[in-house]
């Protein structure tokens, strides 16, 4: 089993999350929704990320960076 990665705490007031000034106010929210890197990972250091017709290999490196590679 891969050890568990060293991550932050995730960041509840990221830029694609509502933050407590426009909840609740209708103010539209433009930018594309964030998704925490530990859900597509699930555990695991490289998974594949199926585009289309096209496979990509998503990898977490020893330095906690992601690289993705067609």
């Amino acid at each position: 089993m891969v050890p568990a990665c060293e991550y932050g705490e995730p960041n509840l007031a990221t830029p694609s999350r509502p933050t407590e000034a426009n909840a609740g106010q209708g103010v539209p929210d433009d930018r594309p929704p964030a998704i925490d890197s530990r859900t597509l990972l699930a555990g695991h250091r490289v998974v594949m990320i199926e585009h289309g017709t096209v496979v990509y290999r998503l990898r977490l490196t020893s330095n906690n960076k992601l690289i993705l590679i067609k």
